[in-house]
């Protein structure tokens, strides 16, 4: 297999000597863990439902249900590092299949195929996609983690969180005081709503001819990510970004004479990417999947291969490292096809034409896999908090809607949108666990955890998440309703993922996709897996992964601009890093160049448990600013000033000028 970028841009984050060795067997999977991580499961999953719903994004949970866990823990005589990492590993299934499900089930209550939340149907479609999201994951560990040694930033930021912990000394400081600025900054942005969490803008320059689009989020955590990602990946989010918002946009504005009477310039710019050009990120990521799992090919054959040479060699099972164990594969695949089953059912029994469930089955099996290697790839670049599941499962439902068009017709039929919108269920569920599992898995890799247990760990998080995630969608429709606002729901929980992917099945079948810019994209992404071959074959150290610029340009532009400060940040820190290294000994070089890693891992850990535990007074309240006060609302000018200074202080932390004179 050809080397990817990734590789030459993680290669200071990997590893060659788990944190617990193999020779050391201690408990993993105990009661108290197990418990533990059922309780938080259900918790993340259902605040994580409400913020999708009301937001359109999900907290990722791995980090804060690692520190809960070790405060937790810590209460027993008898704890570890790898109880732990079971913990979290199961409490962050919660949050991810969250994502799988509101950003696709409340589509069939737009469409009008449900008027509320089935238990039974739900509860399938989320148990068993999550289910095949784990399984599709046992290849996949070995082509990801270990071949391709992508950097999975939010895996290794929970592995140092955990170490950290672990071991004491200054590395907490550094995670610790990280951790506590952006609970503070994060606080005052969602909690007291002092300062916006995006600074946006954009004016039209010569009368209405161009439109000059700036915009940024205020996030310590995405810079965090950038600086564990490393400058290449974080440019080409970036560029991706200034792709889609000062070239695309700017030229569909002009087209059409600018923004129409009474609509500002940042709406018009946000409208345009909503409804256009959001869709050639689409179109890249296609292109971009199947580009990947061509690239990824050799090491998932390898992945079954192994583990089925595993599983009837008794002697060879025997001789397997334990850090190496997956769960056998076998089994996997007998696993895969017992689940197939009762969602075929399902499928012919909601639709009620037994060849279109075939149909369905069939894509569900093939998208599930196909977009598992694709999220598992683009997480492993930008971090799990950045997994565009919308983005794949759009795709899911947009290459499903056709099929199912061609084959069984439909024109105007709503029948085929709802088929479409199930399989894009099972596969969002699917998506959204592999992505996060196989940074979990990335975690116990650094620790030196046990692969089958997490992934076993993570099936039961997923089968209690899945169960209570009727009962919660139902309470919210109920409670505020979902999608666009009526007289009974004035204040809707707006659900805009469900919401586009009701539009994108019903424009296949009633016509108005936006074709033109999903080839755009198509075209994009041929020419940039061109250009990076092309740097492949020249050995340059900097390259181009195509599904790293389609991330830019699908997502908003004010996600990749911190990710790109950061970054920065992390090279030039290393570069100053190399300078002074120069009469130091080896311990103290190692300390140093693990100081930025630490503080973003603070950061991304205090961010994230803002957000979760935000959820509780806006759930209870079903107010987003239920404790703002004193009449001062998101100022941006203080946030900008405040994330310059972070950036500083990363800067001269990491480097550890004064302390190593």
């Amino acid at each position: 297999m050809s080397d990817s970028a990734a590789n030459k841009t993680s290669q200071k984050y990997s590893v060659s000597k788990p944190f617990i060795s193999a020779e050391m067997n201690l408990p993993e999977i105990t009661i108290k863990a197990v418990i533990l991580g059922i309780v938080l499961a259900a918790i993340m999953a259902g605040a994580n439902a409400y913020l999708g719903l009301f937001a359109g994004m999900t907290v990722s949970a791995s980090i804060p249900a690692a520190v809960i866990s070790m405060g937790v823990l810590k209460l027993f005589r008898k704890s570890n590092i790898l109880e732990n990492n079971v913990v979290q590993t199961c409490a962050s299934a919660g949050e991810a299949l969250a994502a799988g499900v509101i950003f696709t089930l409340p589509a069939l209550i737009l469409l009008g195929t449900w008027a509320r939340f089935n238990y039974v149907q739900t509860s399938l479609i989320a148990g068993f996609g999550g289910i095949l999201g784990v399984l599709f994951t046992v290849p996949l560990r070995r082509a990801l983690i270990i071949e391709q040694s992508l950097q999975f930033p939010e895996g290794v930021a929970c592995a140092e969180v955990l170490k950290t912990g672990e071991k004491g000394g200054e590395g907490i400081k550094y995670v610790g005081w990280a951790a506590l600025f952006a609970i503070a900054f994060k606080f005052c942005q969602t909690g007291l709503r002092w300062i916006a969490e995006t600074a946006e803008g954009a004016h039209y320059l010569f009368g209405k001819k161009i439109m000059a689009y700036a915009s940024t989020n205020l996030s310590p955590a995405l810079v965090g990510v950038g600086y564990i990602v490393g400058f290449n990946i974080a440019i080409l989010v970036f560029i991706g970004g200034a792709m889609n918002w000062w070239v695309a946009i700017p030229i569909i504005s002009a087209l059409h004479g600018g923004a129409p009477a009474g609509v500002s310039a940042v709406d018009y710019a946000n409208q345009i990417w909503s409804d256009q050009t959001r869709f050639i990120g689409v179109g890249a990521m296609v292109i971009g999947g199947l580009w990947a799992l061509v690239q990824m090919r050799k090491s998932v054959f390898s992945g079954f291969r192994s583990g089925l040479t595993a599983y009837r060699d008794k002697a060879h099972r025997s001789s397997i490292s334990r850090l190496e164990k997956d769960l056998p594969m076998k089994w996997v695949i007998v696993a895969v096809v017992i689940a197939i089953i009762p969602l075929f059912f399902l499928y012919h029994y909601l639709i009620g034409e037994i060849g279109m469930a075939i149909t369905m089955a069939i894509i569900m099996v093939l998208g599930g896999f196909l977009f598992s290697a694709v999220s598992g790839y683009m997480t492993g670049l930008v971090g799990s908090s950045n997994n565009p599941v919308s983005g794949v499962t759009i795709a899911t439902i947009l290459f499903a809607s056709l099929l199912l068009l061609l084959l069984f017709g439909g024109g105007g039929d709503v029948k085929g949108a709802a088929a479409a919108i199930l399989i894009g269920g099972v596969v969002a569920c699917a998506v959204a666990i592999a992505g996060d599992n196989l940074h979990d898995l990335k975690t116990g890799q650094i620790l030196g955890a046990t692969p089958w247990r997490l992934q076993l760990m993570l099936i039961i998080g997923t089968i209690v998440s899945a169960l209570i995630m009727a009962p919660v969608l139902n309470l919210l429709l109920e409670a505020y309703g979902i999608g666009p606002a009526t007289a009974a729901h004035p204040e809707s929980l707006t659900a805009p993922q469900s919401t586009l992917m009701a539009a994108v099945s019903k424009g296949v079948f009633q016509g108005g996709l936006p074709w033109t810019m999903i080839i755009i994209g198509m075209v994009i992404a041929v020419l940039i897996i061109m250009l990076d071959l092309r740097l492949e074959k020249k050995g340059s150290n900097f390259r181009t992964p195509v599904l790293a610029l389609a991330i830019g340009i699908y997502l908003p532009f004010e996600l990749g601009v911190p990710i790109f400060a950061g970054g920065i940040i992390s090279t030039l820190a290393k570069k100053k890093i190399n300078r002074i290294k120069t009469n130091m000994k080896e311990n103290q070089i190692a300390k140093i160049e693990q100081r930025g890693l630490l503080i973003s891992s603070g950061l991304i850990t205090g961010e994230a448990l803002v957000g979760i535990l935000m959820a509780i007074p806006i759930v209870i309240s079903g107010k987003a600013d239920v404790l703002a006060f004193l009449g001062v609302k998101d100022l941006m000018l203080p946030g900008i000033l405040i994330l310059f200074i972070l950036l500083f202080a990363i800067y001269k932390f990491s480097t550890g000028t004064k302390e190593n004179k």
